[in-house]
């Protein structure tokens, strides 16, 4: 069963947060886990194989990214397509319209 904090995530967030940081740096799976991990103050330390890679696999049949096999090493490093891009910005926008709507219900104040 998984822990509460990656049943919470709300739908979503996990390809969005993927296809942001690729926009960023084609890493592979395991250097794309500790990127996230990092930048959030290791609050998405919770992100495990059997979290990411189901999710990086669906975005590469939907061809929002690409894979290639590393010459030097047995790592697959991801990077975004265009369509890929495009998608990307249009969720993280949604996010934030989201984000904004869910701050106005909680600021303190009115009730």
């Amino acid at each position: 069963m998984k822990n509460r904090e990656q049943r919470d995530f709300f739908p979503g967030a996990w390809e969005m947060m993927i296809l942001r940081t690729l926009k960023r740096q084609p890493p592979d799976g395991y250097a794309l886990a500790q990127h996230m991990s990092g930048t959030s103050n290791d609050v998405l330390q919770i992100i495990e194989e059997g979290s990411l890679y189901p999710v990086l696999q669906r975005l590469l049949k939907e061809e929002v990214v690409k894979a290639e096999w590393s010459i030097s090493s047995t790592h697959r490093t991801y990077q975004l397509t265009a369509k890929g891009a495009k998608h990307g910005e249009h969720e993280v926008s949604r996010f934030e319209n989201m984000l904004e709507g869910i701050t106005g219900v909680l600021a303190p104040g009115e009730s």
